[in-house]
Parts: structure tokens; sequence; C-alpha cells
């Protein structure tokens, strides 16, 4: 029996959740909270086996609770949340620190909560068996790198000598801003098609010679400017993500791309929150986005990406494509179409339920590009990296802390 804990401040909320796990002939409800101080008092009380934790909540909020939980007594916890923004960076802010998933609040009348009925059974049976108990708090590295002062971004341009100051003053501005970490101004993610109208095509904003950042790539290549990094993920991925993208250097030489299983409205979220604890820019992807050097790029919720173009030209292009089991993203569209660049592919996978991403990588390791998978000790969920590792074509499997110095090694090989 899986034995689970209920907090929602709301009494229809614990009274559904509880008849749901109750008329499940494999869960018990061990009891219920009506705020997170009350969770965490009954989570050190009842060890249950899994925790729903609504995000907003009086007393202590469902934030507060989880990392109080994941410090006295980590548990596997499914987060609660609605569509907001303020919701989704909280509930992005949760799986940080160490909650396993979560899943969007229908809202409203008992119907709707009977509709993902089968989805919240199967995410609490998935987290239950989540491998919390070596995770713990990472202490917190947005704070300390906060009180650091070091969050230093270094425009790559400069960097390399490359003169921003010739005739061509407008391309090298807008390169430099880029690559100083400023974007343009924060757009959503609209219909493909909305915006290949309202955007220039790629040709026009990365093919014109005079640009220094192609004139950086065009000297770099052969080496580590023509590689490209592709990382996907799922289960546990925001939080093993902050052990990796935060870890990259200012100076990174190419770009990468993140495909992390999660609906619309909080990938952009977990891009803002990455961004702010890293020396590389983090941005929620766009239709035609060119890949830049010291650049990550999250896969919007709800879209495939899939890489374009050849040499300094590699553009993003984002479909609406049949999810992919059960994801859209996913993480084969993504490797699959990146194996046309051979051996200058870095691969990686981290935790995640299920197998996506093995078929890309086999295709990636069999055209020359490298693979790194983590290690079993360190997934939440040793699915995805599992499945690369059974298929025998990892170069490298290495727990999380390790992941963001194989790449760095691989990109400069």
């Amino acid at each position: 029996m899986i034995r689970v804990l209920v907090a929602d401040d709301s009494s229809f909320m614990r009274k559904v959740l509880s008849d749901l796990f109750t008329e499940a002939p494999d869960f018990e409800v061990v009891g219920t909270a009506a705020n997170g101080k009350e969770a965490v008092t009954q989570v050190l009380k009842l060890k249950p086996d899994v925790v729903t934790m609504d995000v907003n909540m009086p007393v202590m909020d469902g934030l507060k609770a989880v990392e109080a939980i994941m410090t006295d007594c980590p548990t596997p916890i499914m987060m609660f949340s609605s569509l907001t923004k303020e919701d989704a960076d909280e509930t992005v802010k949760a799986l940080s620190l160490g909650a396993v998933d979560f899943m969007c609040k229908a809202g409203g009348s008992i119907s709707k909560i009977d509709s993902i009925a089968g989805e919240i059974l199967e995410k609490c049976r998935n987290a239950s068996k989540a491998n919390v108990k070596k995770f713990g708090i990472n202490n917190n590295i947005l704070e300390k790198k906060q009180e650091a002062g070091n969050l230093k971004r270094i425009n790559i341009l400069e960097k390399k000598d490359y003169n921003l100051s010739g005739n061509n003053s407008s391309t090298a501005t807008s390169a430099a801003s880029r690559l100083r970490g400023l974007r343009p101004t924060a757009e959503p993610v609209s219909p493909v098609s909305a915006k290949l109208k309202s955007h220039s095509s790629a040709a026009d904003r990365i093919a014109k010679r005079e640009n220094p950042y192609l004139k950086m790539r065009a000297a770099n290549s052969g080496r580590s400017g023509n590689k490209l990094v592709v990382l996907g993920t799922s289960t546990g991925g925001p939080k093993a993500l902050q052990a990796v993208v935060p870890k990259l250097p200012a100076d990174m030489p190419c770009g990468m791309v993140i495909v992390q299983h999660m609906p619309a409205g909080f990938t952009k979220s977990l891009a803002e929150r990455l961004d702010y604890s890293s020396q590389v820019t983090v941005k929620e992807a766009e239709d035609n986005d060119p890949i830049l050097p010291g650049y990550v790029y999250i896969a919007p919720g709800n879209y495939h990406l899939e890489i374009t173009g050849s040499g300094p030209q590699r553009v993003i292009s984002l479909n609406q494509k049949p999810p992919v089991g059960s994801h859209r993203p996913a993480v084969d569209p993504t490797f699959e179409s990146v194996v046309q660049y051979g051996s200058d592919v870095v691969s990686v996978i981290l935790t995640g339920m299920g197998c996506d991403g093995s078929a890309g990588m086999k295709k990636i390791k069999e055209a020359g590009g490298y693979v790194i998978a983590e290690s079993k000790e360190s997934c939440v969920v040793y699915g995805m990296p599992k499945a690369v590792v059974d298929a025998g074509i990892a170069d490298e499997v290495l727990p999380v802390e390790q992941v963001a110095d194989a790449i760095v090694n691989a990109v400069r090989k």
C-alpha cells in the first residue's frame, strides 16, 4: 500500500483527493493537513510514502513546507498548482528544492478533478518510488550566489578581442548586448505560424558576414565553437538542472538546448530561475532563435523543439506535431534533429521516468556524437538514463554533480 498525506487549505480539495486515493486499491490516506506547518508535523509523525502539497496555504505555504520536509525528513512530494505565473514560479522553486513532480489543478468541480484522476494516481505512484533520500537540499544555490555577488557574465566577443565598435555598430551592439545577458522583452509563446510572421527569417538575422558573432564562430570552426549541447530530462529534472546549468562557465563557447518534460506556463519560470542563478544566459526558446555561444535554451511547454541549419547558422524550430509518448516537448525529436551535426554534438540525459531520449541518443552515438548519462546514485528516477546505459551507448555515466564538468570537457575536446 502507498501511504499518502494530503495537504491543502481547501476542505473541498482535501475531501476530493482523499476520496480519490481511498477508492484506489493501492493507496491509503494516513492523514490530511490544512497548511504547510501541519504538513511538516504530520510527515515527521506519520512517515508517509508520498505527500500531495498545495502551493498556496496559510500559516506556512507549500514552498516552505517542501524545504522543511526535504531538510528534516526527505519524502516524495507531489505539488498541486494553478496556472498563474506566481504559482508557476513557486512550483518550479519547489521542484528545485526537491519536490518530485506536480499537477495543475483542474479547479472548480468534482467532474474536472475526475477528468485527471488517473493522471494524479499514476504520478503519485511514480513519485512514491522516487529516490529522495540521497538528494536532500542543495544549500540553496541561489542565495549563496546572490550573497557572493560574483555572478559576472562575460562578453565572449570582447574576450575574443573582436572589435565591437566598427562600422556595423548596430549589429555589434546587438550581439554584445545579447551576450551580456540582456534579452529582448519577453513575450508569451504563441502558435508557430504567428511567430513566423512576426519574426524576421533566420537567414536575415544571423547570416550577415559582418555579424561579429559569426566571425567568432568562423574562427572557432572545427573546434569548440562548432559544438552543440543537447540535454533531456523529466521527473526530478528541475532540481538536477540546478546542479548542472549554474556550474557552466560564463565563456561557454557554444550553445545548449534543454528539453524538460513540463507543460506550457512552467518552462518560462524554469528558464528564469536558472538564468538568475547562472553565468550563462538561460531563456525559454522561441521559434527562429539562433543558437548563440553562452546561451541555454529551454524548450517551451506544448512545443517540440528541433534544430535546423548548418555550421554557425543553427536555428531553433518549434512545432506542435503530435506528442511523443504523451510528451510535448519530447526529448527524442530534439535529439534526432541534431544527428546531422555528427561529432559536434554533446548529448546529456538526466533523471526521468521512461525511455524518452534513448532512441535519439543511439543515433547521435552512431553519428559520432558524445553521450553523457546521469548515474543511478543521484537520479530521482532512474528511467531515462537507465535506458541509455543499458543500451551500452554512454561514453560517461556520472552523478549529477559531475555532469557540468563533463559537458565542458567534452565541448572543449
